[in-house]
């Protein structure tokens, strides 16, 4: 994990730094704009699975694509470890996030490597603007020193400190909101710029693939279209049994009219 971060600031520094800086985001801000609709950010991506494009990315230092490789392995194993647990915290097969995920080739994987740069007027603009993400599960090896990522909770922002040990934070995405029917939700984020110093986020993203078909798991939806008629009859003979089997034996009732109703 060292390495890693290593390897990304090494990049930076040699291929990235300038450029960003003579940018027209850079501009903007020496000018005293206020560039709202532009991120202050240098940042590229790296497509891990079902194919690879890390050989297609210029300029990265020696021994990167096989120090990255090692440390996806690493994180497919936690974030498939993550879906497990998941699924056993919803009731749901063990594999269901993971088969959800999967299309032909099975889960995507992929990471954002970014650096967010020392920032003359961090008042102007944001690190990264206020946004949920769009995929799966999301685990995040940042910066160990420089702050600016934030969570929204209740309507306050909280701060996430920077991550020491090598602290991996995990955020939950969109389609893993879908799948669990709203029991786990994905939470607006922002990267705040900073003034003092350059913030690294690497983020590895395990999401479904482009082919797989998202939708809530039956089992965690509520029944529809019955009539409270037929679930009285059904009650009286299992009012003291648990009342997730009468909703999965209304939901068998209710197949053959309109479906399913979150």
């Amino acid at each position: 994990m060292e390495k890693v971060k290593q390897l990304v600031d090494q990049h930076y520094e040699e291929n990235l730094k300038e450029s960003f800086y003579q940018s027209g985001t850079a501009k903007k801000l020496n000018n005293k704009e206020n560039p709202s609709d532009v991120d202050w950010e240098s940042s590229f991506f790296i497509r891990h699975r079902p194919t690879s494009n890390i050989h297609q990315i210029p300029n990265l230092p020696q021994g990167f694509s096989k120090t990255v490789d090692e440390y996806i392995a690493e994180m497919i194993k936690l974030a498939e470890k993550l879906a497990n647990l998941m699924c056993e915290n919803l009731g749901l097969d063990e594999s269901f996030i993971k088969d959800a995920f999967s299309g032909k080739e099975g889960p995507a994987v992929g990471t954002k490597v970014a650096k967010y740069p020392k920032c003359p007027e961090p008042e102007l603009v944001r690190g990264l603007r206020e946004h949920t993400d769009a995929g799966g599960i999301i685990l995040l090896l940042q910066d160990d020193q420089v702050p600016g990522l934030e969570f929204l909770k209740n309507g306050e922002w909280f701060q996430i400190p920077p991550s020491r040990n090598n602290t991996i934070f995990v955020n939950i995405g969109d389609q893993v909101e879908v799948l669990s029917n709203g029991r786990y939700k994905s939470t607006l984020h922002r990267v705040m710029a900073d003034k003092n110093g350059s913030r690294l986020s690497i983020a590895t993203f395990y999401n479904p693939a482009g082919d797989a078909v998202i939708t809530p798991a039956s089992k965690l939806l509520y029944p529809l279209s019955y009539t409270f008629g037929d679930y009285l009859q059904l009650y009286s003979a299992t009012k003291f049994t648990d009342k997730g089997t009468r909703f999965e034996t209304m939901k068998e009732l209710a197949k053959g009219s309109n479906g399913f109703h979150a």
